[in-house]
């Protein structure tokens, strides 16, 4: 019997990409494979026949004799593996269920050497807000994670208590699986019961066999002083735990910001902008600023100051993370313009104008000096 054309057995076009190939070939193989079909001869022989297919394709080079030579490309081709499938099977074995199950089993990292592979649990992202004088003080914050924990009814095994196992089909108990590839045997993990080399007879019934259950997790963080924006925090073991007792991941919290009313802070020092009216601009005067550590910092202004400058207050920033170091305060003077004049103030500012001079207004007079200059020229 003529073999079917394999992106026909894919059910995918000739021009498909790796992604649509890998997504028909995932969700033929979980529909065909034998551990879901026991018994079932032509769910077997499909099963082969869809893994010969995406062996063939997902490989640039194989697919390019195939698209031009067909099933001629590769007649005469090596021996057979084990359990009667040919070395296409256990060749794409390995792909298929770290594909299909990957996600499934948190991204866990298998175990080397024999016994069991114990699977690693998926590292966590919490983001966290906090305001900047939770920054300045440092605290302790409560927080709730949604998590995958440990099943306590089957203790993290996955089978149901009282049940027992059988031995995997796949590998007959060894946990590995060999394939011939023409001159070479390639030993693999057996990717159905991932090296246990037993399968479990009944799945807990509380964690679907996964060993684990979903649940929200209340954790205590404990947030240093001066902690900055974007600054990550690495909980380790308490991300997701293991499938079937393996190892948990770590949870990592991304500490951002909330924008503050009146600071802006750069690293260690903070900058607050402040509007004064002009009259304290001209006449010299001083004023009070909160401070984050809850005290009050006068600001004095020197007599003439002009629009945007600045005066700094030594120690009075933020805390440099896990150091006895502080920043300063940097205070930015805003010079505010009066507006709806009463009558006498607009008589007090006329009579003002006509008593000034380059010297009361020196940047002014130097410019239009030089504006004069270039009319007359």
């Amino acid at each position: 019997m003529s073999k079917r054309d394999f992106y026909e057995v894919l059910g995918v076009q000739k021009g498909a990409d790796d992604a649509a190939l890998k997504s028909a070939y995932r969700k033929l193989a979980m529909v065909h494979h034998p551990d879901r079909n026991p018994g079932d001869a032509a769910a077997e022989a499909r099963f082969k026949e869809i893994n010969e297919a995406y062996d063939t394709l997902k490989d640039g080079q194989k697919r390019a004799a195939y698209d031009r030579f067909g099933h001629a490309a590769f007649e005469n081709g090596g021996g057979r593996g084990p359990s009667g499938f040919g070395p296409e099977f256990n060749s794409s074995m390995s792909d298929i269920f770290e594909d299909i199950f990957g996600d499934f089993m948190g991204g866990g990292r298998r175990g080397g050497g024999g016994g069991a592979a114990k699977l690693r649990g998926s590292d966590l992202r919490y983001n966290l807000e906090i305001s900047l004088e939770e920054s300045f003080e440092g605290r302790t914050v409560e927080i709730d994670v949604p998590t995958l924990v440990g099943c306590t009814t089957c203790d993290g095994s996955g089978a149901k208590p009282g049940t027992g196992t059988h031995t995997c089909r796949q590998c007959n108990g060894h946990g590995k699986v060999r394939a011939a590839q023409g001159f070479f045997t390639i030993e693999r993990t057996c990717p159905v019961c991932q090296g246990r080399g037993q399968m479990m007879d009944q799945p807990c019934t509380d964690c679907g066999g996964q060993g684990r259950r979903q649940e929200n997790r209340k954790l205590s963080v404990d947030i240093p002083k001066g902690i900055e924006d974007g600054t990550r925090i690495r909980l380790a073991n308490e991300g997701e735990a293991g499938l079937r007792g393996g190892p948990p991941g770590d949870l990592y919290i991304f500490i951002s910001l909330r924008p503050h009313d009146l600071f802006q802070r750069d690293g260690a020092d903070l900058y607050a902008r402040v509007p004064i009216a002009m009259t304290t601009a001209a006449l010299g005067g001083e004023f009070e600023v909160p401070t984050l550590d809850g005290a009050r910092a006068k600001v004095k202004v020197a007599a003439g100051t002009q629009p945007g400058q600045r005066v700094r207050l030594k120690g009075k920033g933020m805390p440099v993370l896990r150091s006895k170091d502080v920043g300063d305060l940097y205070v930015q003077l805003d010079i505010e313009t009066p507006q709806a004049l009463s009558r006498r103030q607009r008589e007090l500012l006329e009579e003002f104008a006509k008593l000034e001079t380059e010297e009361t207004n020196p940047t002014s007079g130097g410019f239009f000096d030089k504006i004069k200059k270039m009319f007359e020229a």
